[in-house]
C-alpha cells in the first residue's frame, strides 16, 4: 500500500503533476496514461486524500440531500426511504458522497440548508421537500449553489427558474380512478391528505377528471381528508360503516391509507375486492405482501432520482445546457388483487 502521490509517481515513472491530473481526469493527459495510473493506484490501494483534493479543486465530492421532517415517521420512511436508496445509487455512479438532513435543526431552529452552504460542506443540493422557506430559497439563489428540486412541486418558489423533476400526480390520480371505473365501479370515494400538499391536490384533480371523462358527476361529499397513515384509513372505515353500503370503489391516495381501509373492511365482513375495490398510491413493498395484494400507483422514483442526480452533476461541472431540466414523470399502474377478478 502507498500513501502519497509522490510514491505513486515514482512507481509509475512519471511526474507528480501527471499522477494528480490523471486521477482528476484532466483532459491534458492521454487516455492511455490515465488508465495506467488508475490501474497502478487500484493495485496499490491508493486513494486521493479528500481534504487535499478539495483544496485544489474547491469541491467536496459531497451532495446535500434535504428531506422533509416527516422522513423519520413511518409514513415518510416507506416511500422516501426507497427514494433515498435510488439517490444514493445514482450518486455513487459519479463517485459522490451524500449528507442527508432536514430543512431545519429541530433543537436550534437553524436552517440546515444555509449551514451546509455557509460551511462549504457540499457541491450541490437535491431538495426533496414540499415547501422551501423563502429565506432558504433566496439564500440558495444568491449563493449560486447548484441545486435540483425533486419529488415535490413547490408553491412558493419560482419554478420557471429552477431545474426540477417530479412525478405527475395528476396522471396518477387519473389512472387510479380510471382503473376502478373500468372494473365496473360507479360510486368511488377518495381518501386524501388534509394538509393540502400540492401532490395530493393534484391527485384529487386527476380523480375528478377521470370521473368527468367517464360521464360521472363529481360529488365533493365523497372526498375525505385526513392524515396520510394506516390509522386514518382504518379509523375512517370504522367511523363511517353506513357509507360502505352505497359505494363500490375506494381510491386511497397513499398505500398506508389503503392498507388501513382494507384491514377495517375485513373486520366489518366487507370483502375486498368482491364487495369493494381498492386502489392505493406509492407502491410501497408491504402492499405486495399482504392479502389481497394491493393494486396501486407506482411512483417513478428510480427514474427521477437518476435524472435529478445527472442534472445536478451537469450543473456542478458547469456543462453548457441552454435549457433547464423541467420534467413531470408519469407514474404507472401496478395491477394486483384488490380490484377484482382479472387483476
Amino acid at each position: 500500500m502507498i500513501s502519497t502521490i509522490k510514491d505513486l509517481a515514482r512507481i509509475a515513472g512519471v511526474s507528480h503533476s501527471t499522477v494528480s491530473r490523471s486521477l482528476n481526469d484532466s483532459s491534458l493527459i492521454s487516455k492511455g496514461t490515465k488508465e495506467k495510473i488508475r490501474n497502478l493506484a487500484n493495485a496499490h490501494h491508493f486513494e486521493l486524500n479528500a481534504n487535499a483534493q478539495s483544496l485544489s479543486t474547491k469541491r467536496t465530492g459531497t451532495i446535500g440531500i434535504i428531506f422533509p421532517g416527516f422522513y423519520d415517521e413511518f409514513r415518510g420512511s416507506q416511500y422516501l426511504g426507497m427514494l433515498m436508496n435510488n439517490l444514493r445509487k445514482s450518486l455513487e455512479k459519479s463517485s459522490l458522497d451524500s449528507i442527508v438532513t432536514f430543512p431545519m435543526n429541530s433543537h436550534t431552529g437553524e436552517s440546515n440548508i444555509k449551514k451546509l452552504i455557509k460551511r462549504k460542506k457540499v457541491d450541490g443540493l437535491l431538495l426533496a421537500i414540499p415547501d422551501i422557506k423563502k429565506d432558504d430559497w433566496d439564500f440558495i439563489i444568491h449563493s449560486d449553489m447548484p441545486y435540483v428540486l425533486l419529488h415535490f412541486k413547490q408553491k412558493h418558489c419560482y419554478m420557471n427558474q429552477a431545474d426540477y423533476v417530479y412525478p405527475d400526480n395528476y396522471k396518477g390520480g387519473y389512472i387510479a380512478t380510471e382503473h376502478l371505473i373500468n372494473r365496473g365501479c360507479s360510486s368511488i370515494i377518495t381518501l386524501s391528505e388534509s394538509n393540502r400538499c400540492l401532490e395530493f391536490e393534484e391527485r384529487t384533480i386527476g380523480y375528478k377528471a377521470a370521473l368527468n371523462d367517464s360521464g360521472f358527476k363529481v360529488d365533493e361529499n365523497l372526498i375525505f381528508l385526513g392524515k396520510c397513515s394506516f390509522p386514518f384509513g382504518y379509523g375512517f372505515v370504522k367511523s363511517n360503516k353506513d357509507l360502505f353500503n352505497r359505494i363500490d370503489g375506494i381510491f386511497a391516495q397513499a398505500d398506508l391509507i389503503a392498507l388501513g381501509v382494507i384491514e377495517a373492511l375485513k373486520e366489518l365482513g366487507v370483502c375486498v375486492p368482491e364487495d369493494i375495490s381498492v386502489v392505493g398510491y406509492d407502491d410501497i413493498k408491504i402492499g405486495s405482501f399482504l392479502r389481497p395484494r394491493l393494486t396501486t400507483i407506482h411512483q417513478p422514483g428510480e427514474k427521477y432520482a437518476v435524472l435529478a442526480c445527472e442534472r445536478l452533476v451537469e450543473l456542478i461541472n458547469k456543462e453548457n445546457h441552454p435549457q433547464r431540466m423541467q420534467l413531470a414523470v408519469e407514474p404507472t399502474l401496478i395491477v394486483r388483487e384488490s380490484c377484482g377478478k382479472g387483476d
